[in-house]
């Protein structure tokens, strides 16, 4: 018979994960409120803001992360245990905190196209299927707040693009912002080698761009192409109904709004 204290033990889709994501969404709806009438300024100041105090969270998670003795015997077998090189902010999902500000800030279309798209997809990856070590733990265990915290914050900063009227994704970018995709993943992949080659952190996989760590979707596309990197582009068929659907809306209310105007 489960006691009170199973309530906090969080694994995707069980009531608690289910109240925190609603949390998270309606502190963004909170925001687009408040910021509404606010000039473009005040939102990209706050939004880069939160993107800030968001990565220092990352950073602070981080080092606790590095003191887990659990967690670096739970990752030794595919990671070889703790290593900071490991953790840099440069995964699919959290490298947004850092693309977020800098395309705010030089107002850039595609670096916005490619955050607006990938990190709610890259983070809500990471939170309906977390890694080894947390799954089915405590809310209240560093390493898990962290992690959580963490990924709910930039599934919303992601919308928030949208929700602030800093981006609005149109049909004609998504050409575009595919190419940004492959060419920040090749950058990764290229990094990843040079972690490799130089000993650094033989066990680079940034993107996952070197190897599959046994995610069933990636080891079919490794079956089908089984060459680092390149066994990542069938995700390209991924992203053309993705982008698309998501896109369709925006379309539409614009479409809309030419019209009786």
């Amino acid at each position: 018979m489960s006691g009170p204290s199973d309530f906090w033990i969080i694994t995707p889709f069980n009531p608690l994960f289910i109240i925190l994501f609603l949390f998270f969404l309606l502190l963004l709806a909170a925001a687009g409120l408040l910021l509404k009438n606010k000039s473009r300024k005040t939102r990209e100041t706050v939004l880069v803001a939160a993107c800030i105090v968001t990565l220092i969270g990352y950073l602070l998670y981080k080092h606790f992360l590095s003191l887990d003795s659990d967690y670096s015997l739970i990752i030794t077998d595919y990671r070889g245990g703790f290593s900071w090189w490991g953790e840099l902010p440069l995964q699919l999902c959290n490298i947004n905190m850092i693309i977020i500000p800098i395309a705010v800030l030089r107002k850039s279309r595609p670096l916005m196209s490619f955050a607006f798209f990938m990190a709610p997809l890259g983070a809500l990856m990471a939170l309906v299927m977390p890694g080894n070590g947390f799954d089915g733990y405590s809310l209240f265990l560093p390493r898990i707040m962290g992690y959580y915290g963490t990924h709910f914050m930039i599934v919303i900063e992601g919308l928030a693009l949208a929700v602030f009227g800093l981006y609005r994704p149109r049909f004609r970018d998504l050409p575009r912002t595919v190419v940004t995709i492959i060419l920040v993943t090749f950058v990764v992949f290229l990094f990843n080698l040079l972690l490799r080659a130089t000993g650094i952190y033989p066990k680079a996989n940034y993107f996952f761009s070197m190897e599959t760590e046994g995610n069933a979707l990636l080891n079919i596309f490794y079956r089908l192409i089984p060459v680092p990197f390149l066994y990542l582009m069938p995700s390209i068929l991924i992203l053309a109904v993705y982008m698309p659907l998501v896109t369709l809306p925006f379309e539409l209310a614009e479409r809309r709004k030419s019209q009786t105007s």
